[in-house]
């Protein structure tokens, strides 16, 4: 049997006074997803370990069945294998944002959602200013960028910009936890300083407010950490012989690095509510054909739930179960060999507090024999009736693999 698993990220909500108390999953028109609860099993799962802030990447790992307290670094190191950078002894790889200022307040954690080419000439430029033998910025993809610092130190605590939107940034910036890190601290703190000076006059800049855009006139580093120690997807699973991720963020194709997936790259692919549906799909079921396990992750809705947008965020929500869900489901339903489907988000993303929270996920499981459960329709509180319960750690991705 092969595997599917469907990740619409931040696709979970908190119940909106403005849509009667219901959440926008409940509001959605999502018949295919409401279809595969029907025959299919739900349950809730607990993505957000203990003592662990609910970001993206420490939701997929969890999804994963990663034991987070062993193999988490941060998002740094997993962008870095996205992007093709080894990391070495001793170097610590931060997530880079490139982001928007205003009257000395974070503005937004996207620079307007700035294009990677775009991002390209500014990132390069504050190479050529600010990098050094220990010091080097590298190139991702739209505002979400990598910052190398020879002999760093993990040991501090950095703000996620996302987390923080309309705040001051100078009570924000990056702390020691231990006095050992105090100098990394201080040069990170430095690197954003002298960002701001650099970047506030650029062309590209000065271009983009011509044109009615927010400039992206600082960085800001964080979730830094060092390699990780992580077990590929076929030691943990004899039924992933080989497998593929699928998404436009760098995180998650990191995740797929260290997992020993296969990284497939998708034009059109943005991670955003423009992305490619379609040709994520085909590259699935292409994948799918020789693969046994595609991990298919899709951001529009997390994108959608920073901005505080509900009529996106629901059209996102939509889109995924009309463009990817309905698609998939007909395309394997009556393949030969089976395939089996389990959709879920990684996290709520909830409009009103326009950031990541930690409650448990729905998630349903599909494939043909399954014995259904009561459950008629995909949403947050239909899912506390599901027969699989709560689940956390690695018990979801257990679960999904006895469909073999």
């Amino acid at each position: 049997m092969k595997h599917i698993i469907i990740l619409g990220d931040g696709m979970a909500d908190w119940p909106v006074k403005e849509l009667g108390g219901k959440t926008l999953l409940q509001v959605a028109h999502t018949p295919y997803m409401d279809k595969l609860a029907r025959m299919g099993r739900s349950g809730r799962l607990v993505t957000v370990a203990d003592g662990f802030h609910p970001g993206s990447e420490v939701a997929n790992m969890s999804v994963l069945g990663y034991h987070l307290p062993t193999v988490y670094e941060g998002r740094g190191p997993l962008e870095a294998a996205s992007i093709g950078v080894e990391l070495m002894p001793g170097e610590l790889a931060l997530r880079c944002n490139i982001i928007c200022m205003q009257d000395e307040k974070i503005k937004n954690h996207s620079a307007g959602h700035i294009t990677t080419e775009e991002a390209d000439i500014l990132i390069k430029y504050l190479q050529e200013n600010l990098g050094n033998e220990r010091v080097s910025f590298h190139t991702g993809i739209q505002y979400r960028h990598l910052l190398i610092i020879k002999g760093g130190d993990k040991r501090i605590a950095c703000t996620p910009p996302h987390d923080v939107p309309g705040q001051e940034f100078r009570p924000l910036l990056v702390k020691a936890e231990v006095p050992e890190a105090e100098e990394t601290a201080k040069l990170i703190n430095e690197l954003i300083l002298r960002s701001q000076e650099l970047l506030k006059n650029h062309p590209l800049n000065q271009k983009r407010v011509s044109e009615g855009k927010d400039p992206a006139n600082s960085i800001w580093p964080w979730g830094g950490g060092y390699r990780p120690k992580m077990d590929v997807l076929s030691k943990k699973f004899p039924q992933v012989n080989n497998g593929s991720v699928i998404s436009a963020v760098d995180l998650i194709r990191g995740i797929g690095h260290y997992a020993g997936l296969k990284v497939l790259n998708v034009e059109g692919a943005t991670g955003l509510y423009n992305t490619n549906y379609e040709n994520k799909v085909n590259a699935l079921l292409n994948a799918l054909k020789k693969d046994d396990f595609v991990y298919l992750h899709i951001e529009a809705s997390d994108e959608a739930g920073h901005e505080g947008n509900i009529e996106l965020k629901i059209r996102t929500i939509e889109d995924l179960d009309r463009r990817v869900v309905a698609p998939i489901y007909e395309a394997v339903k009556d393949w030969e060999e089976p395939v089996a489907i389990a959709l879920l988000p990684d996290h709520p993303t909830p409009c009103e507090y326009r950031t990541h929270t930690a409650e448990p996920v729905p998630f349903l499981i599909w494939h043909r024999g399954i014995k259904p459960d009561s459950v008629n329709c995909f949403d947050e509180q239909a899912a506390q009736n599901g027969c699989y319960g709560l689940l956390k750690e690695d018990e979801f991705i257990r679960e999904f693999m006895k469909s073999a």
